[in-house]
């Protein structure tokens, strides 16, 4: 037997919960289903919790787009549902004399996507801010924060739930089909079912690709290939010398090794980046040397044995290794031909920072909107 559905949103990660948000916001009856048996365990959690400013995207990208955006609706919607954040601030820092023309190519940059209050330091007026750090010049973004990502999921999932949204956890999506009437779904877990749908979000992040794989009747070539991003994180021991997160020149699409902040004040480091075939969270402790260098370049007090292994992230990326980064793809039936269908592929960082400027967009889109952006893709 196959039950009639309005929408389903496949996975319980920010970006999936703040889509079933949403998308029961408006109306809609909303199903999200979770392979795992607790929401946001992979990549949401595993992060470097930063609600990001909007600075290091290319103007008039997608990832520009629902940064910028969705740092205010985040900031609002943690002080309007009671999640701890806080607006701690961060600097960049550049610690040779090159990096000071890319500098003020960045701060220009950012303020092409709005975020028009950076402030430029020298090396006196940052070292005022964090007297640890070394520096020849800095950024200074006053709109950069860190929140506390566990209670921002509860919240999207309140707020889903009180206007009717259901949640099955353990319920992974095992395969469908593209029919004339709707979407099938095959649901496992502890009590399979298979669900005729309307509407599909497919937010598996990690798992995106295979959901859109096992869904027969969806061209193959509409799928792109998945890239494994892996980083890992060491935490410092005793009091943070910091007060902000301090951020080193990005390079690439990597950001670097950075300080992190909790809500608590402890001090993390990372992450670094490590290409990889498959999921796994270990902590590398032959990675610390590397870290120690990677630090040292900006805060030259780390004491030798100050760092402790603390976690590992794994993003889904949609360029190998050495490739230009590419864009959020948030693919629709403009995309795919298929109704009522929507991918988000390569929902990495800024995808927390994002993920309400998503859900928003996605409602957009399935719910009709006249104010909804166009090119949804890159």
């Amino acid at each position: 037997m196959v039950d009639r559905v309005d929408c389903v949103v496949i996975g319980a990660g920010v970006v999936g919960l703040a889509v079933a948000r949403a998308l029961a916001l408006r109306g809609r009856e909303v199903i999200i289903v979770e392979r795992a048996e607790v929401i946001g365990s992979e990549v949401s959690s595993r992060n470097s919790c930063v609600i990001h400013a909007g600075i290091y995207y290319a103007p008039g990208s997608i990832k520009a787009r629902v940064c910028v955006a969705g740092k205010h609706a985040l900031y609002d919607f943690c002080a309007t549902h009671g999640v701890d954040h806080a607006r701690v601030g961060k600097l960049i820092v550049a610690t040779e004399e090159t990096q000071l023309a890319a500098l003020d190519k960045l701060r220009a940059q950012a303020a092409a996507n709005a975020v028009d209050d950076l402030i430029r330091l020298d090396r006196a007026e940052a070292r005022a801010l964090e007297p640890e750090v070394e520096c020849i010049g800095a950024l200074l973004s006053p709109s950069t924060g860190i929140i506390d990502v566990h209670e921002y999921m509860l919240a999207l999932q309140g707020d889903a739930e009180a206007h009717g949204a259901v949640l099955a956890l353990a319920s992974p999506c095992l395969g469908g089909e593209i029919r004339d009437d709707g979407i099938r779904l095959d649901i496992g877990g502890a009590e399979p079912m298979s669900l005729l749908c309307d509407t599909v979000v497919n937010a598996a992040a990690l798992g995106a690709m295979d959901v859109a794989r096992a869904l027969r009747g969806l061209d193959e070539r509409c799928i792109p290939p998945l890239y494994y991003a892996k980083g890992n994180y060491f935490y410092l021991t005793g009091r943070s010398p910091f007060n902000r997160l301090v951020y080193p020149m990005p390079s690439g699409a990597w950001l670097g090794v950075h300080v992190s902040l909790d809500l608590g004040g402890r001090c993390r480091f990372g992450p670094d980046i490590h290409w990889v075939e498959t999921l796994d969270y270990d902590v590398d402790p032959s990675q610390l040397e590397a870290f120690y260098g990677s630090i040292r370049r900006y805060y030259p007090g780390l004491r030798d044995g100050a760092l402790m292994p603390d976690y590992t992230g794994i993003r889904p990326k949609l360029t190998a290794s050495g490739e230009p980064a590419r864009d959020f793809l948030i693919q629709t039936s403009a995309e795919h031909g298929v109704d009522g269908l929507v991918n988000l592929f390569g929902i990495e960082s800024p995808g927390l920072t994002s993920s309400l400027a998503i859900g928003e967009e996605v409602a957009d889109v399935l719910c009709g909107s006249a104010s909804a952006p166009a090119g949804r893709s890159a």
